[in-house]
């Protein structure tokens, strides 16, 4: 058995009957040289040969009763691949468009959470023999770059295949714990935690004593710690370590996001918009101006929520708030099965209507975002959510999503998350991989999520809506990748001609 970390089950405690923790992708395959290539049975037969690198996939949760604790993942004793793996398909033609609208079908609705956390839609009916493949995982599982990790392992680099490592033990599904066993683990791990409580807080207040050069607060918590040396203190901090972090400028005052019609209670509904674009053109506009390639993005996503807002006479006077995701992994986690996430927030230029002075912009905003992201270190933030009694956590954010708080206390407008892909070529049971766009969730109070990621030369965009918010973000795609061509424009870029993802590969 393995424990959920708290930033792990906070996942599983805010779903609601509108709000889901499932992330997903949809990547689209061109079909190998063989008439008798069949999509879902070459996908199943791939999952299957590799399900022991797949650790994610044949684990379910196991709840402490009475909430206790944190839940355990366990080896799925009644696991069946065949309730993972789904077959369907998109009426002809076969556009982007439906595609989009089948999938944003599939991923309103939660998981199953008497099974592991995963589902995988193979997708027919595409143009030119192409299919498509959905996959949603539960956040609570994975975050971006697990995620990205876990595809690299369900894929292979060469069209023939590559070598699968032998399974070292044969896999045994692990004996359903009992409730007396899981009340014994949840009552020690309670026992534990407000020790640990008053050690997390001396270390943040001593961090933000040294980033704002507050040495009466830094003096104050170093003799807390000191108090809680000696036996005591080693056995409430052991296997953890204690990084020494240099000195931070004082942060910066935050920003109270505006509101806008996708900023509301949302539904469980979903709206899907998808394309691709060249990496390579973003990259030469980043260098002409100066920036960075997320700097480029974001001031696309600014020029272009700044005309679908104007278009409805809905922009506010002040700019908008994005929450940009950070992934805080070292590389020494013993553990790459979880989260290891934060969040930092960023001005959106939107009332700047100059687009190459929003890519100043935004690069000043970013610039000054992670200054303040790094007065404490992140990992600061994610500890936080390991002290509360996870009884308490538990129904504190089942009472904060019932009471959709997101709605009115909203710290950001919409998120914005750029995710580096694999930069070689990947293949599905010799189908080889053309597009890989992300589909991320949504969360009460933010109708909009926005997220792209890069494979070989290419940009796949993925916007996720609220239906009844922003019902047309097809539309306000279309509008991000004007913007994008306005910024090639001013940096004297050319842009080649644009073809549907699902049609053609090249842009």
């Amino acid at each position: 058995m393995k424990q959920l970390s708290g930033l792990d089950a906070a996942f599983l405690h805010l779903e609601t009957s509108a709000q889901f923790g499932h992330v997903s992708s949809v990547s689209i395959y061109s079909r190998p040289d063989d008439p008798d290539y069949r999509p879902y049975d070459a996908w199943r037969a791939q999952l299957q040969q590799r399900l022991h690198l797949l650790e994610p996939l044949r684990r379910r949760l196991a709840e402490v009763p009475l909430g206790l604790d944190h839940p355990y993942w366990v080896a799925d004793a009644s696991f069946d691949l065949d309730f993972h793996v789904r077959h369907t398909a998109v009426p002809p033609p076969g556009s982007d468009d439906q595609l989009a609208a089948l999938v944003g079908r599939l991923v309103s609705r939660p998981l199953d959470r008497r099974k592991p956390l995963w589902l995988s839609y193979v997708i027919e009916g595409l143009p030119d023999r192409r299919f498509a493949i959905l996959t949603i995982v539960h956040h609570a599982t994975i975050d971006g770059a697990s995620g990205v990790e876990l595809m690299t392992l369900m894929l292979d680099d060469r069209p023939e295949g590559g070598t699968v490592p032998p399974e070292g033990e044969s896999w045994t599904p692990e004996r359903p714990p009992g409730d007396l066993e899981m009340l014994a683990r949840g009552a020690l791990g309670l026992a534990r935690k407000p020790a640990r409580g008053v050690l997390l807080a001396t270390r943040t207040a001593r961090e933000i004593g040294r980033a704002t050069r507050n040495p009466v607060l830094v003096r104050a918590a170093n003799d807390v710690r000191r108090s809680l040396r000696g036996p005591v203190g080693t056995v409430l901090n052991l296997g953890r370590s204690r990084p020494e972090e240099p000195d931070q400028p004082p942060p910066l005052p935050s920003v109270r996001p505006p509101r806008t019609p996708f900023n509301g209670p949302i539904t469980p509904h979903r709206k899907l918009a998808i394309a691709s674009t060249s990496l390579d053109v973003v990259r030469q506009v980043k260098s002409a101006l100066g920036a960075t390639v997320n700097d480029v993005v974001m001031a696309a996503c600014a020029g272009g929520l700044r005309t679908w807002l104007d278009r409805r006479g809905a922009l506010p006077d002040d700019p908008l708030v994005a929450l940009v995701p950070v992934s805080v992994r070292t590389g020494e986690e013993t553990d790459r099965w979880t989260n290891r996430v934060s969040m930092l927030s960023a001005v959106l230029p939107t009332d700047e209507p100059d687009p190459v002075r929003r890519v100043r912009r935004v690069h000043e905003a970013m610039a000054s975002s992670k200054e303040l992201f790094s007065a404490l270190p992140a990992e600061r933030l994610t500890d936080f959510a390991e002290f509360p009694p996870p009884a308490v956590f538990a129904r504190a954010m089942r009472l904060s999503a019932r009471l959709r708080l997101g709605s009115r206390l909203t710290p950001g407008n919409l998120v914005i998350s750029n995710v580096p892909g694999p930069r070689t070529p990947l293949y599905a049971a010799g189908a080889r991989l053309e597009h890989y766009f992300p589909v991320s969730t949504i969360v009460e109070g933010q109708g909009l999520n926005i997220t792209v990621q890069s494979y070989l030369d290419r940009l796949d965009w993925g916007l996720v809506s609220c239906a009844e918010l922003l019902p047309d973000v097809d539309v306000l795609l279309r509008d991000v990748l004007d913007e994008l061509d306005a910024l090639a424009a001013a940096a004297g870029v050319a842009v080649p001609g644009s073809a549907p993802a699902a049609q053609s590969s090249s842009t």
